[in-house]
């Protein structure tokens, strides 16, 4: 039983099962978050102009251009909003 007791003591950290589990976890979760970031740095899609949305689903119907002009002040608003430019 003493001898046991000293061999446990004596063990080396990496050999135990108990600290691979303790340190493992972390370091895994770090590495994923790590991938994910570079994904989402480099798979990026690109941004489209507002006329090359027109007509890409199936299901929408392409706009007329009273429905275009109806949109006119509120495409404005959100454009001043994001830039702060003002086109009067």
């Amino acid at each position: 039983m003493a001898q046991k007791q000293d061999q446990n003591q004596n063990q080396k950290w990496w050999k135990s099962g108990f600290a691979w589990l303790v340190f493992g976890g972390p370091a895994i979760v770090v590495v994923a978050s790590l991938t994910t970031v570079y994904i989402a740095v480099n798979g990026q899609d690109e941004v489209l102009a507002h006329e090359e949305n027109q007509g890409q689903s199936p299901f929408k119907k392409p706009m007329t251009t009273e429905e275009k002009n109806s949109l006119e002040p509120a495409v404005k608003a959100r454009n001043h909003a994001a830039t702060g430019v003002n086109d009067h």
